[in-house]
């Protein structure tokens, strides 16, 4: 995180301390000066990122507890030499996956997301990799990200209409389409390749 980026430092860390202290805290005045403090941390974010201060309370403010990262699963789907990306509404293209629901495992979680996404049906058969996704994707987020990149196998299914994509598609490593990079790059993508290449992958993590 560059120095131009540490005010965003701060407010993640201002939000956690909060966050914490209006969880585990007992005096009413406490979390009072708690809950101000989150406040502060979601006006830096708002001021700084122009987004609108309801959105980033809704992000960033809406959580009780120890603060933790997300998690966010995505599936690596090969057919032979290509892999499966979905289009999102906007025209870019991502691998299937999301965030992964409260009452539902990585694996679950995987299966079910490329069946909205794509309408396949798969086996989630191996952790790729599990990443920091602020140490790969841009823009850096308001709240800490980990990413996991699961390679799955076709067992059936086709796309279908759904409320999350448009289009589904397999792509060659040198034909990929314009990428949602927020979500995965292209590093991202060479490393899904690798991994269903290789006869002996070993699951890599920051």
């Amino acid at each position: 995180m560059g120095a131009g980026e540490k005010w965003l430092q701060w407010a993640v860390e201002l939000q956690s301390i909060a966050q914490a202290g209006l969880f585990y805290g007992k005096d009413v005045f406490d979390k009072e000066r708690y809950e101000r403090i989150r406040e502060i941390a979601a006006e830096m974010i708002s001021c700084k990122t122009e987004i609108p201060m309801d959105k980033v309370k809704s992000l960033f403010c809406n959580e009780t507890g120890y603060q933790t990262p997300k998690l966010d699963s995505r599936a690596a789907i090969f057919q032979g030499d290509k892999i499966l990306l979905v289009k999102e509404k906007n025209g870019t293209w991502s691998l299937p996956g999301g965030w992964v629901d409260v009452n539902v495992s990585v694996k679950e979680n995987t299966i079910k997301e490329v069946k909205e996404e794509s309408g396949l049906d798969v086996t989630a058969d191996m952790v790729i990799a599990v990443q920091d996704r602020e140490k790969h994707n841009l823009p850096v987020y308001a709240y800490k990200v980990c990413k996991i990149f699961v390679l799955c196998t076709v067992t059936g299914g086709e796309f279908k209409t759904n409320t999350e994509t448009v289009e589904s598609r397999y792509f060659g490593m040198d034909e990929l389409p314009v990428l949602a990079t927020e979500k995965n790059n292209e590093d991202q993508i060479k490393m899904c390749f690798e991994a269903y290449q290789a006869s002996n992958w070993k699951t890599l993590f920051d």
